[in-house]
């Protein structure tokens, strides 16, 4: 069974292109090494320009939560992005229906 991580971001007004530019650096350097990383796509709001879906998928819900946010990897992963959040971001793990 896949699981989805989908975090709801909010990022600091006039930050968009760098921040995107940080999440393709953080996925290729540091979350592309994780035990069961799948894929990932990052969707930007219209509404809300400092809004954001990042969806992670992952083979199982352990690697998210145990192998990748246990290892050395998350705080890696966290400087990279980390500084563009304007609040912490919203995280939920989802399966196909």
């Amino acid at each position: 069974m896949n699981v989805e991580e989908i975090v709801d971001i909010r990022i600091s007004a006039g930050q968009q292109q760098a921040f995107e530019e940080a999440v393709h650096r953080g996925v290729t350097t540091v979350i592309g090494q994780a035990k069961g990383f799948m894929g990932y796509s990052l969707q930007h709001s219209i509404e809300s320009p400092e809004r954001y879906l990042l969806t992670i998928c992952w083979k199982t819900l352990e690697d998210h939560t145990v192998g990748f946010r246990e290892s050395e990897l998350f705080p890696q992963w966290r400087a990279i992005v980390g500084p563009f959040f304007a609040q912490p971001p919203v995280i939920e793990h989802f399966v196909r229906a």
